[in-house]
């Protein structure tokens, strides 16, 4: 069985984050704690060491030219207050002998560093870790020269403890601190999650269909940005599923009657008992069919032009290739044999951003509605038009009445003139590429015909 491993949430990270982050300042802090701590003991006892040698020193005095040593109470006084901590002490003649002090089996031996007065050193006593000073005093007297050296050591124990206590100290508060902090993050960081929250709340209480777009001006502002993007995306997807259920509505609207008519045709010609009845129901049946197949064609494209236009990035187009195109297409000589078509295009490019197979579905559906209502010749052409690229065809018919030109580009709009192979898409397809481009269309009339235009920005004047 295979374990899927749950995701972790929003809130453990940062908390986790938050933990490392304060795990290696405590580290950081402990160390430096530590160091400072120990230090502060060294000092501290180092002064004590100090102390009881120079009054040891200071005690030293010559009797019949040799020196002697009258031990003070202080000096034992001092080393005292580490009570726990084990002493030695020390004084030597300028021969090294030994004049006074703790007699071991292997005596301190100090470092011989020439001049120096004061030395602090680490050896061990008894085993033990222990810290040492050595103190020189110089005697200079009628019957004794020489130097003098005392030696007083103790055991590190004290040191160890006073150095621990340092850290604790320093360290209880800030791991109490640390603690606290942890908590308040939590709170902060569920306070600050908490419009996520609402939105997911939101998102699951919604309908499935519901598609609207989510309010931004109560989120915070890294949120909005996250939210805006959401809402475009929702609304190109509310696009296509509009678009998708227009298809289908629309798919299943117009097929029923094509569908109904050539059964009708299919089974009149089956049973017309005379040949020339039977051959005119063939060719109403043979009408209908084309007409079935000119709908299923024009579905496709406004199915493919409107997937394009949401899906497909905008790149150049020049205008005089689509309008070349959409006049040398190898179909039109089969449907139209006799067209008179003409090609007028400049010489300079008209160039748009836009998807060129929707701008030639566009353009063979001008040129199509042009072929079958209007009067030839037909004129194809391509212009620039007040800072606006145009893909225009033009018949020499006087066109349809101004009532029919307010509602031409309505989805199956036909009227009695349409005949049954219009299916009414023809000019709903070119405004659907007109509005995903950004442009327009435009039905006139005028001394030389009725022109059909798609007008969109020229490729320099779209940002």
């Amino acid at each position: 069985m295979i374990s899927v491993r749950r995701p972790q949430s929003l809130v453990s990270r940062v908390l986790g984050l938050v933990l490392l982050i304060l795990v290696l300042g405590g580290v950081l802090v402990a160390g430096s704690t530590w160091f400072n701590g120990r230090q502060a003991a060294r000092q501290a006892y180092d002064r004590i060491l100090i102390g009881a040698a120079i009054d040891i020193a200071e005690s030293i005095r010559v009797q019949d030219g040799a020196p002697i040593v009258d031990l003070p109470v202080s000096a034992f006084q001092l080393l005292a207050q580490a009570p726990d901590d084990r002493i030695y002490y020390a004084v030597a003649g300028p021969d090294g002998q030994l004049i006074t002090g703790v007699d071991l089996e292997n005596p301190i031996a100090p470092p011989v560093r020439g001049g120096v007065r004061v030395q602090f050193f680490d050896d061990t006593l008894d085993g033990d870790p222990a810290r040492f000073v050595r103190l020189t005093r110089l005697f200079v007297e009628r019957n004794f020269s020489g130097p003098v050296d005392v030696v007083v050591g103790q055991t590190t124990q004290a040191r160890a403890t006073m150095t621990r206590d340092l850290v604790l100290d320093a360290l209880l508060p800030m791991a109490l601190a640390g603690l606290a902090l942890i908590a308040l993050s939590f709170v902060v960081i569920r306070s600050a999650l908490s419009p996520l929250e609402a939105l997911v709340d939101d998102l699951t209480a919604r309908d499935p269909y519901d598609l609207t777009p989510m309010p931004t001006d109560r989120v915070p502002q890294e949120l909005q940005v996250m939210l805006g993007a959401m809402n475009r995306f929702m609304q190109r997807l509310d696009g296509q599923v509009h678009a998708m259920r227009n298809l289908i509505s629309d798919t299943a609207h117009q097929l029923r009657t094509p569908v109904a008519a050539i059964r009708v045709h299919t089974e009149t010609a089956m049973a017309e008992p005379d040949a020339q009845g039977r051959s005119r129901a063939l060719d109403r049946l043979l009408n209908r069919t084309r007409s079935l197949g000119t709908l299923l064609d024009q579905l496709l494209s406004r199915a493919l032009v409107i997937h394009r236009t949401d899906s497909t990035p905008r790149t150049p187009v020049d205008l005089r290739e689509i309008a070349l195109e959409i006049a040398e297409q190898d179909d039109l000589a089969t449907l139209m044999p006799g067209a008179e078509l003409r090609l007028d295009i400049p010489e300079d490019p008209v160039t748009v951003l836009a998807d060129a197979f929707s701008l030639r579905e566009a353009g063979r559906n001008l040129l199509n509605n042009a072929l079958a209502h209007g009067q030839q010749p037909v004129v194809v052409g391509a212009s620039v038009e007040d800072q606006h690229a145009v893909l225009w065809v033009r018949d020499a018919g006087p066109g349809p009445a101004e009532a029919v030109i307010g509602k031409l580009g309505d989805r199956f709009n036909r009227d009695a003139n349409s005949g049954e192979h219009s299916t009414g898409i023809g000019l709903s397809i070119v405004g659907s590429v007109a509005a995903a481009f950004g442009g327009r269309v435009d039905m006139s009339k005028g001394d030389n015909g009725f022109r059909a235009a798609l007008i969109l920005p020229q490729a320099e004047d779209v940002e």
